[in-house]
């Protein structure tokens, strides 16, 4: 007999919109893309837009997708950082998005949240 439990795998389009919580459950806000690396196929940032009323007026995130778990219960993102980092972290607005493949600009935020930069194998 098939096993009835939820499939794992989730569209991108389905995870736009979940809320995202900090560790003591607090909101602190909404994904509004995923951003992936076409080469590996993997998700690599989720943008977050934070202080909006109904997504406008407020600015976006991107945080790095390896301090989210997703808590398929509640529908929602758990961030594994504190609504300071958060709203510490550089943040852009809808008009003026950074160059994802920038370098220096994942070093930025990957340093930010704590990441350790990735290096290249010599």
């Amino acid at each position: 007999m098939p096993s009835l439990r939820k499939s794992r795998v989730l569209s991108a389009a389905t995870l736009s919109g979940y809320l995202v919580r900090s560790g003591e459950n607090e909101d602190l806000g909404a994904v509004e893309e995923l951003m992936i690396d076409p080469e590996t196929g993997r998700v690599q940032y989720a943008v977050l837009s934070i202080g909006s009323l109904f997504g406008f007026g407020g600015k976006l995130h991107a945080v790095p997708w390896d301090i989210l778990r997703l808590d398929s219960d509640r529908r929602a993102f758990v961030l594994h950082a504190d609504r300071e980092t958060l709203q510490a972290a550089p943040a852009f607005d809808e008009e003026n998005w950074p160059d994802f493949g920038d370098a220096d600009w994942k070093h930025r935020i990957d340093s930010h949240y704590g990441l350790l930069p990735q290096r290249n194998a010599a």
